[in-house]
């Protein structure tokens, strides 16, 4: 049964794969970590929140907004549903301008393993867009 991206359901579900998935944690073992993401122009809904946040290693992706991220990351709803499906590559967005960062860079750069190992961990999700 499919989840509507961006809902509560989709997040306990991204939640339970990425921490049962060996290849994410094993990327952010021991490390703590906070990304805003802002998703603009959601059907029916304008703007939605979202964070994934690890502590000690163990991550987690929740609706709303989390203390003291380490960036935030803004994208429209058209540029989300690309990178969640996989079609657009999340550099490839910012060097295009479709998704802007504000705050610690090179924190993000050293999640670089984390976020390349979030595809193949949530791939068999079924999703409404």
């Amino acid at each position: 049964m499919a989840v509507k991206y961006l809902s509560e359901e989709w997040a306990k579900e991204v939640t339970s794969l990425l921490q049962s998935t060996e290849a994410v944690t094993n990327t952010i073992t021991g490390q703590s970590f906070a990304i805003q993401q802002v998703i603009t122009d959601v059907p029916d809904q304008g703007e939605v929140k979202f964070y994934a946040r690890a502590t000690d290693g163990v991550p987690e992706v929740a609706l709303g907004e989390t203390a003291n991220p380490d960036a935030t990351l803004t994208a429209s709803y058209e540029v989300s549903v690309s990178m969640d499906k996989g079609e657009l590559n999340p550099q490839a967005a910012f060097m295009q301008g479709k998704l802007k960062i504000q705050g610690n860079l090179m924190k993000l750069m050293g999640l670089q393993g984390f976020v390349n190992s979030l595809g193949p961990a949530v791939a068999g999700l079924e999703r409404e867009y």
